[in-house]
């Protein structure tokens, strides 16, 4: 237990932090999650359809992981790093035939 009212309140505030980085890594790990799902499906079947919700579900988990990166979630290269990943898996999805238009 906290010794002190400023070792109270940064207990406080440590444990509210650790809420917002949770929900924060929850929601990226969903985000990504729908996004690979997306990439299976087109490369499963690839379609003009498809490939646009692949390109909205990359463009939701950017959007989070810039936002957990501006917050200070993660380090600025984890977020990199995690964006670079997605697209190279995505890249890796594509069919030859797209490539080549």
């Amino acid at each position: 237990m906290a010794n002190s009212k400023s070792a109270l309140k940064r207990a406080q505030i440590a444990e509210r932090n650790r809420l917002r980085n949770k929900a924060y890594k929850s929601a990226v790990r969903t985000l990504t999650k729908k996004f690979l799902v997306a990439v299976d499906n087109y490369a499963a079947n690839p379609s003009p359809e498809s490939k646009q919700e692949v390109n909205q579900r990359m463009s939701e988990a950017y959007s989070k992981i810039d936002r957990a990166v501006k917050r200070g979630v993660f380090h600025p290269n984890k977020g990199a790093r995690k964006k670079s990943r997605l697209a190279k898996r995505f890249k890796s999805s594509v069919p030859e035939t797209a490539t080549a238009s």
